[in-house]
Formats: C-alpha cells, structure tokens, sequence
C-alpha cells in the first residue's frame, strides 16, 4: 500500500448525501477481485449516458476534475452494501483522500484497509472547502496527515481528528498483509519450533 503522508491535489466537490456504494461502483461490476481496473467505472450511473457516453455535467468528467485526488460530499458517504470494491475503484481512479460530515461505518473502515484517508468534518467547513475547490486548477488542498491538518488554497489550516494506528499505518504504508510481515521474524521462529516439535503439522511459509 502507498504511503499516505502529505497530499496536494484537485478536489472534487459532489454536494449529495446518501451516495451509497452501488453508485460509486454499481453491482455489475463486482466479478473481479482485482484491486485495480475499477477506477473507469467509478460513480459509473452519473458518470455515464445511456449510450456510454460521458455525461458532461458529472463534475468528475470536467477538467480539472477529472485528475482530482481528493473527494468532497455531504453527510452518509458510503452507506448502502458493505462491498469493498467502492474504495478500490475510488483509488484506481486516483482518490487517495474523501471528505464529508459523516460516512457510513464499514466503507469508513474500508477506506482506510485501502490507502484511502476519509476525513469527518463539520458540513459547514465542508461547504467551505467545496467552495474553493470550484475554483479550479489553481484552488488546490493539501492534506497534511502528519500534522492532521487540511490546508485551504488561501493557507487556513483545519485541524481534523484520525485514530493513532490507522494514522500510523497509512503513513507507513501497511495494510493488513504488510502488519503481519512485520511479524516475520517471530512467525518464521514459531514455525521453526513447530515444525521440531510437531513434525506431523503443516507448515505455513511466508513467501
């Protein structure tokens, strides 16, 4: 997982509340259980026409949304299924940060699993930050996860609040297989004794 320190990019402010996970990525997208190839199908209903053509007022099908890496909505971002294939596509699009007042429990928990920082703050500094983010090309937000601060284009610093470990870990790139590698040592001497003492069991080999 790509670390998560400091983020200056492109928001893309979406004022909806209730975007449930079947419009981030809708269910007929679901077969793979790659991580990656999601991002063109991403809000993929709003996105798109019938035809398949881009619908041309869907904020991330305008420039300069279209290179946003940052996600601004209103309250119950991620509500609906629990499917883990909403913040896959987000980041394959190229979302590493989601802001909102309030998200649903387990794409909050999803997100951060993913490499995905999502930020809770008050739908009035939301709004605010929608605001510049129409600014375009030039209005761009730093997200300082070090500091815990979101930086506006004219430098105001809004403080937000993140749990220690998940900070740590998306600072250190560690998703759940690579907390576990940092074990190796230990899991590579347990095994060693195991298989003396209990040569009949089967082994586990970290590759």
């Amino acid at each position: 997982m790509d670390k998560f320190t400091v983020l200056t990019g492109i928001a893309a402010p979406l004022p909806q509340e209730n975007i449930d996970t079947d419009k981030i990525i809708p269910a007929r997208f679901l077969k793979t259980t790659k991580r990656s190839g999601l991002g063109v199908h991403a809000f993929d209903s709003m996105r798109y026409n019938a035809d398949g053509s881009e619908n041309p007022d869907f904020i991330l099908n305008q420039a300069p949304y279209r290179n946003s890496r940052i996600l601004i909505t209103h309250d119950n971002l991620g509500c609906g299924s629990s499917r883990e294939h909403a913040p896959w596509a987000l980041l394959d699009f190229g979302i590493r940060c989601v802001i909102a007042p309030s998200f649903a429990d387990i794409f909050f928990n999803n997100c951060f699993k993913n490499g995905i920082l999502p930020i809770a703050l008050p739908r009035e500094i939301c709004d605010e930050l929608m605001a510049d983010s129409r600014m375009g090309e030039n209005a761009r937000i730093t997200i300082d996860l070090q500091r815990q601060v979101v930086v506006r284009p004219d430098g105001t610093e809004i403080a937000f609040e993140v749990d220690p470990l998940r900070r740590r870990l998306l600072l250190e790139g560690l998703d759940d297989i690579g907390q576990t590698l940092q074990h190796e040592g230990a899991i590579e001497t347990f095994e060693a004794r195991r298989r003396r003492d209990e040569p009949w069991m089967p082994s586990i080999t970290i590759d």
